[in-house]
C-alpha cells in the first residue's frame, strides 16, 4: 500500500492556504526552494499538478482543490486529536458530521438523530442540510460521516455507499383547526387546499396515486422542494399537508394542528447512508441500533 508523505502534504496545505510559496516559507521558517521541492514530490506521488500560476502567485488546480479539502480535514482532525488528548482520555469527544437532505422534516431529523446525542458519548454533532448530490460529494470526501435521507442510494452510482434503514411509517394528514370541515376522511381533502412535496419525488407520486385511488382531488396550492417551507406554510393555515406518522405527536404540539386522517398505503422510509457497510462510527451505530429496537 502506498502512503502519502504527510510532511509533503503539510507543506502543500500551507502554500495553498497562503497562495504563495514565499508566505509559506515565512510561516514555516524554511527556504522557498525546500518548500517547492516538497510540493513537487507530492505532485509526483499523486500523479497530478496541484497548482497553476496566477500572476505572481499560485492558485489551486482542479486536482489541487480536491487535495486541499482532504488536507483541511486531515489537519483539522489532527488539531482536534491534540486538543482532545490534552484534556485526558476520559474526556475525549468525537465528531459526528451528518448531512440531512432537504426533503427530511426537522421533526424526523430530530427523532432519528436523538439516539446519537442521548448515547452519552460526549460527541459534537455537526448538521449540514442540502440536496442529496452535494451531500454525497461531501460524504465521498469523508467530510460527512453519514447522510439522513428519505430514499436509499440506488446501486451503480458514482459514490460507493451503504444504506441502513432507520424507520418506516405511513403518513398523517394535518391542518390547523379552521381548515377542518364536517366531512369524513379522506373526503375532507377533496377540493381542499393542499401543500405538496416537489413534483416527481417519490412522496409526491405516492400521494397523487393515493388521491386517485380514493377519488379525491385536493387543490394543490404549492409545491416545495424542501420540507421546512412547506411546514411553515402549513402551520400558517395555507393548506392541508402530510407528515410521517412517526412524528405526528410532535407536529401537533409544534404546529398547533389537528390530525384529519392517516394513511398506511403511502409509506415513507428513512435511511442512514454511509461509505462503509460495517459500521465503525459509534454515532451511526447508535442510530441503527436504536432503529432496530423500534422496528
Amino acid at each position: 500500500m502506498e502512503w502519502i508523505n504527510y510532511n509533503h502534504l503539510f507543506y502543500f496545505w500551507t502554500v495553498a492556504r497562503h497562495g504563495s510559496v514565499s508566505m509559506a516559507s515565512s510561516e514555516l521558517q524554511l527556504s522557498q526552494p525546500t518548500i517547492s521541492e516538497q510540493v513537487r514530490k507530492l505532485e509526483e506521488a499523486l500523479g497530478v499538478k496541484l497548482f497553476e500560476r496566477a500572476g505572481r502567485g499560485l492558485r489551486l488546480s482542479e486536482a489541487g482543490d480536491v487535495a486541499f479539502r482532504y488536507a483541511e480535514e486531515i489537519f483539522r482532525s489532527g488539531r482536534e486529536l491534540r486538543a482532545a488528548l490534552s484534556k485526558g482520555v476520559a474526556k475525549v469527544s468525537t465528531r459526528f458530521a451528518v448531512g440531512i437532505t432537504n426533503s427530511i422534516s426537522e421533526l424526523v431529523a430530530h427523532q432519528l438523530l436523538a439516539p446519537a446525542i442521548r448515547g452519552g458519548m460526549g460527541q459534537r454533532l455537526i448538521c449540514v442540510e442540502d440536496r442529496t448530490e452535494p451531500l454525497l460529494a461531501r460524504l465521498a470526501l469523508h467530510q460527512l460521516d453519514a447522510i439522513i435521507s428519505d430514499a436509499p442510494l440506488p446501486p451503480g452510482g458514482n459514490v460507493k455507499a451503504s444504506n441502513h434503514r432507520l424507520a418506516r411509517c405511513g403518513v398523517s394528514f394535518i391542518a390547523i383547526r379552521k381548515l377542518r370541515r364536517a366531512r369524513k376522511f379522506p373526503q375532507v381533502l377533496d377540493g381542499a387546499p393542499f401543500l405538496m412535496p416537489e413534483a416527481n419525488t417519490a412522496l409526491h407520486n405516492a400521494l397523487q396515486n393515493w388521491f386517485d385511488s380514493q377519488g379525491v382531488r385536493p387543490t394543490v396550492v404549492g409545491e416545495f422542494s424542501g420540507n421546512a417551507l412547506l411546514e411553515n406554510f402549513g402551520r400558517e393555515g395555507l393548506g392541508f399537508f402530510a407528515i410521517p406518522t412517526m412524528v405526528e405527536r410532535e407536529a401537533r404540539l409544534l404546529y398547533k394542528v389537528e390530525v384529519v386522517g392517516r394513511c398506511t398505503e403511502v409509506v415513507q422510509e428513512f435511511y442512514a447512508i454511509t461509505t462503509e457497510r460495517r459500521l465503525t462510527h459509534p454515532s451511526v451505530a447508535a442510530l441503527v441500533k436504536a432503529a432496530s429496537h423500534q422496528s
